[in-house]
């Protein structure tokens, strides 16, 4: 390789985000498997969760992605009205828009969560869309969500400290 060449992926580059995909198995991950049988390059940063449909994505599998260090979540379904679950991406549709506003309250940017609709046959959508999500995902930074719920615990167990001296103060 050349100088100046090397991949953006290298650890020359230092932090690099972590992507966590949940893909739906008849449309998304077989787009996403159609991509790599065609040699398609796309960010090693993804690591793929197949599920027989996005509509059985619950945020608690979003939260507990972040929870394990992840900087953000892709959700990749059948497009509308082809769901092999006739419904299935209605419902995920429904749990993301809901989703967003616990994220806003949670203080986690919502850019960090996306939702895509991939058919079987998209192998290159695949690719756009887990580079776009890395390359945004780089440009927001470390989400770092284990290292700030360690934050919360300390704060958490000071302000229980705090409480409980002074219930004892006051008897």
């Amino acid at each position: 390789m050349n100088p100046g060449t090397e991949s953006i992926y290298s650890p020359a580059h230092g932090w690099q985000p972590r992507l966590v995909a949940f893909f739906c198995n008849w449309c998304t991950y077989t787009a996403a498997d159609l991509a790599g049988v065609s040699r398609l390059k796309y960010a090693p940063n993804i690591r793929v969760i197949r599920l027989m449909c996005s509509g059985r994505v619950d945020p608690q599998f979003i939260l507990e992605a972040f929870a394990r260090g992840a900087d953000g979540v892709l959700i990749g379904g059948c497009h509308p009205g082809d769901c092999h679950y006739v419904e299935g991406n209605y419902k995920a549709l429904r749990r993301f828009q809901l989703l967003g506003r616990l994220l806003r309250d949670l203080g986690i940017e919502e850019q960090r969560v996306r939702l895509e609709w991939i058919s079987a046959s998209e192998g290159e959508r695949v690719r756009l869309v887990v580079n776009e999500m890395v390359e945004q995902l780089r440009a927001l930074g470390p989400l770092n969500l284990p290292e700030k719920m360690e934050a919360w615990d300390r704060e958490m167990t000071a302000l229980e400290e705090t409480v409980h001296a002074e219930a004892l103060a006051a008897v």
